[in-house]
């Protein structure tokens, strides 16, 4: 086979590791792998209590998934339709899980890099196109980031300060872009300091996690609150909320008609795995230096890291919206934003007072933001030094995570459409989606690429099945945005 066709198989070494992943001890490696061959003889709990002991990519992409645009979507989802889509984050993230599980057995069998493995064994214009679209996604996702973590940080300052900017005023922008360049500058030294390691980012890290899972218990604490109210939850609804189709009136796809509701349907299928995501997950088993014995461990890790913690925290947003926010007036006022104020009140249900509650969701928001903008640069540099085949490190690697630098501006977008930023800028993140589910489902199939590790007989019809079904779901859902938006 010729040198172009056969990429190296070397695991990335410590210089070429991602800046958030230590690379792996290859002693720890060996030690952990004799222990998966010894839990092949165990039972299923020994093996699960060792998984959980063991996870962390699947972790990793949850904390890059739950930011703004997965908590605005679900927010914005309960309040203008109530429970109609909480199937869809659940079935997006499935959806997500099935191309990321494919993603995880290419790489835990053969070892390549992804992106020199879709360049040598599907085609450059393929690989190409894939980090371009992860670059040009995470740039577009940025706009938001900063707009929210702005407007947010605007709030509580103008709630805890006493005074009140115009919107739309120069002052109200100035100080806006202020608080933007404020949160720049913090996110550089967070990321530009990751491959050091070192206390500050581990207490940073721990603070905005503490924040992020403090707001989502916030919600819960809503949802048992007004469950137990007088009005109450209907948990009927709720159930049905969780099933794509209904067969009252005769059978139908659970799908808002509305341009507004397509615009959350659509944001919602994006927020939950983004072609960024895609990008940095196969590295993330390459830094640390987990083989094909890792398999199991990977595929739990998707499920118990990703799939059930996106799913609990954004069906916690969904109900709680639903319940507090959502009427008959909201609906009727055709107002595409939901004000700090009026999302905050909804923690107010759990007991909390309102400057509190405007305190906790502020600062729930903040953190979720600045979460997201961190992975993002971390992403966009990474990328861009896979491109060009650069160290990860150095001037040249701190220049590449300042590529998405112009979502800065969105933090101006604020006082022009809110928290509704979120909305659209997720689902034009969507239509970029299927070059890397192609890419995917085109190298479980490459015998050339896999060899006897590809899959065969009746688990390769049923692996084929859900990836063909996860590509057409999400070209569908990118075509049917598009036609709504612009041809209806």
């Amino acid at each position: 086979m010729s040198q172009t066709n056969q990429p190296s198989q070397t695991p990335l070494r410590e210089s070429q590791a991602m800046p958030m992943y230590k690379a792996g001890d290859p002693e720890v490696v060996r030690r952990e792998v004799a222990e998966l061959r010894a839990l092949q003889t165990k039972g299923r709990w020994a093996r699960v209590k060792w998984y959980f002991s063991k996870s962390g990519p699947g972790w990793m992409q949850s904390a890059m998934t739950l930011g703004g645009g997965s908590a605005m979507a679900s927010l914005f989802s309960g309040a203008f339709l109530e429970y109609q889509l909480l199937w869809v984050q659940p079935v997006a993230m499935l959806i997500g899980i099935v191309m990321l599980a494919a993603l995880a057995h290419q790489t835990l069998a053969k070892g390549v890099r992804p992106f020199q493995a879709m360049k040598s064994f599907v085609h450059p214009a393929v690989a190409w196109a894939w980090a371009i679209c992860t670059i040009a996604a995470t740039m577009i996702w940025h706009f938001s980031q900063y707009s929210l973590a702005a407007g947010m940080s605007l709030d509580l300052l103008q709630a805890f300060g006493g005074f009140e900017l115009a919107a739309g005023s120069w002052q109200q922008t100035v100080v806006l872009l202020l608080i933007a360049f404020g949160i720049l500058y913090l996110c550089c030294q967070v990321v530009w300091n990751y491959g050091k390691g070192g206390r500050g980012i581990k207490i940073f890290e721990t603070i905005v996690k503490c924040i992020v899972w403090f707001i989502i218990f916030a919600f819960a604490a809503v949802v048992i609150v007004c469950s137990c109210s007088g009005e109450g939850i209907d948990w009927g609804a709720v159930g049905r909320g969780f099933l794509p189709f209904s067969f009252e009136g005769g059978f139908h796809l659970n799908i808002p008609e509305s341009k507004t509701g397509v615009s959350i349907f659509i944001a919602s299928l994006s927020a939950a795995v983004g072609i960024n995501m895609t990008f940095l997950f196969g590295y993330s088993f390459l830094a640390k230096g987990w083989t094909k014995e890792y398999s199991g461990l990977a595929k739990f890790d998707l499920l118990t890291g990703m799939l059930i913690p996106y799913t609990i925290a954004t069906s916690l947003m969904i109900i709680a919206a639903a319940t507090t926010i959502h009427s008959p007036e909201f609906v009727a006022s055709g107002v595409k934003n939901i004000s700090p104020i009026a999302a905050s009140s909804m923690l107010e249900a759990a007991g909390l007072p309102p400057i509190v509650s405007r305190l906790i969701f502020g600062l729930g928001i903040i953190g979720m933001c600045v979460n997201a903008i961190i992975m993002h640069m971390l992403v966009c540099g990474f990328a861009v030094c896979e491109i060009l085949k650069i160290e990860p490190s150095g001037w040249k690697y701190r220049l590449a995570t300042l590529l998405p630098i112009p979502g800065v501006l969105g933090a101006v977008l604020w006082s022009k459409i809110g928290t509704w930023i979120a909305i659209p800028t997720s689902a034009i993140a969507l239509i970029m989606l299927p070059v890397a589910y192609i890419g995917f489902f085109l190298l479980n199939n490459s015998s050339r690429y896999l060899g006897e590790d590809m899959p065969r007989g009746r688990v390769r019809f049923w692996w084929n099945l859900g990836m063909i079904a996860a590509i057409s779901i999400t070209l569908l859902s990118a075509t049917y945005y598009l036609i709504n938006q612009f041809l209806l």
